[in-house]
C-alpha cells in the first residue's frame, strides 16, 4: 500500500477508522477541529496537522463530519487556494444535495470524489466489521479500494452520481424502525415476566436475529447509553428519508411513525446518550421501571 492518506474528523467514528488504517502502516495525515481529539493517533504512526488545507498533497483524504454544512465548510478549506488531493472520499451521512455539490467543487479543483457512507458503529470498525457503500466513477472507486479493504470487511459500489447516499439513508430508516420496534417487543416480554436478556438472548438466535439486534442487547439489558449514534444524528436522517420519499412519491407510514417516536426521544433532552434510550421511552408509555440486569451479554463483536 503505497498511497497516502488524509483524515478530516475524529469523532467517534472517525478516530476508529482513522486509528484502523494507522494500525495499518498507511502513511496518514489527520486534521480534526479540536486538535486535541486527534493527537492520540501518534501513537499510532499518523501525523497531526494544524489545518485542513495542509492534506492537499495526500493521495486520498477521508471526511467523516456530522452534517451537510459540516462537509461544505471543510471541503471549502481542504480545496480553497490550490490543486485539491487525488481523491476525496466522504463516509459520512450527508443528503446527496450536499453530495453533489461536494462532487462538483471536487472537480473543479482536479479532484475524484467518491460517496462511500457506512453502517457499523466505533466498535464495529475496530471488530473489522464494518460496511461501504460508494458511488462516483467506477474508476475512482477502484482507486480507492485497496484503502476501504483495509477499514472494513466489505464495499459495495452501487454506481454513479449519488446513489449511495440514498443506500444509507435507507439503511438508517430501518435501523430506527428496528430499534422501535425491538424495543417495543422486549417491553411486552418484560411486562409479562420475561427477564431481557433471556428474550433477547432466545431473539438473536432465531430467524429474526441480526448482528444489529445482537450488538443491541447489552445497552438494552444494562441500560447502559454510551453512545454510538444519537437520537439527534438519527433524527437528522429520518428528516432526509422522509424528504426522499416526499420527493419520489413513496408512502412510508411505519417510518414516518417511527420519526415521531424518535423525535419525542430528543425532545427528553437526553441528547447525549445513544438511541437505544427508545427502550425507556416504551417502558415509561407501558408502566413498566426497568432495572440494568446483571448478566454477561455477548454482543457479536468480540467484546
Amino acid at each position: 500500500m503505497t498511497q497516502t492518506a488524509g483524515w478530516i474528523g475524529t469523532g467517534r467514528m472517525g478516530y476508529a477508522m482513522a486509528e484502523r488504517l494507522a494500525l495499518a502502516g498507511v502513511d496518514l495525515a489527520v486534521w480534526n477541529r479540536t486538535r486535541a481529539r486527534a493527537e492520540p493517533l501518534r501513537e499510532h504512526g499518523a501525523q497531526v496537522v494544524g489545518t485542513v488545507a495542509a492534506l492537499r498533497d495526500r493521495d486520498v483524504v477521508f471526511s467523516t463530519v456530522a452534517a451537510s454544512g459540516d462537509l461544505t465548510e471543510v471541503l471549502d478549506g481542504l480545496l480553497a487556494g490550490g490543486p485539491g488531493p487525488g481523491v476525496v472520499v466522504d463516509c459520512s451521512t450527508v443528503s446527496a444535495e450536499a453530495s453533489a455539490a461536494a462532487r462538483a467543487a471536487c472537480a473543479r479543483h482536479g479532484t475524484g470524489f467518491l460517496a462511500a457512507p457506512v453502517s457499523g458503529n466505533a466498535k464495529v470498525v475496530r471488530a473489522g466489521l464494518l460496511s461501504f457503500v460508494c458511488s462516483g466513477p467506477r474508476e475512482t472507486y477502484d482507486r480507492v479500494s485497496g484503502l476501504l479493504a483495509r477499514l472494513g470487511r466489505s464495499a459495495t459500489y452501487a454506481g454513479e452520481g449519488e446513489t449511495a447516499r440514498l443506500v444509507k439513508i435507507a439503511h438508517n430508516l430501518l435501523l430506527g424502525v428496528v430499534a422501535q420496534t425491538l424495543a417495543e417487543v422486549t417491553v411486552l416480554a418484560e411486562k409479562g415476566g420475561v427477564t431481557r436478556h433471556a428474550f433477547l438472548e432466545f431473539l438473536n438466535d432465531s430467524v429474526v436475529g441480526s448482528p444489529f439486534t445482537r450488538y443491541k442487547s447489552p445497552a438494552f439489558v444494562h441500560l447502559d447509553y454510551t453512545p454510538t449514534f444519537t437520537s439527534v444524528l438519527l433524527r437528522k436522517d429520518f428528516d432526509l428519508g422522509l424528504a426522499a420519499a416526499g420527493e419520489l412519491g413513496v408512502p412510508m407510514p411505519v417510518t414516518a411513525l417511527t420519526a415521531q417516536l424518535v423525535q419525542a426521544a430528543v425532545g427528553t433532552g437526553r441528547t447525549g446518550e445513544d438511541f437505544a434510550i427508545l427502550l425507556d421511552l416504551q417502558a415509561a408509555a407501558s408502566g413498566l421501571e426497568l432495572k440494568p440486569e446483571d448478566v454477561a451479554v455477548d454482543d457479536g463483536l468480540g467484546s
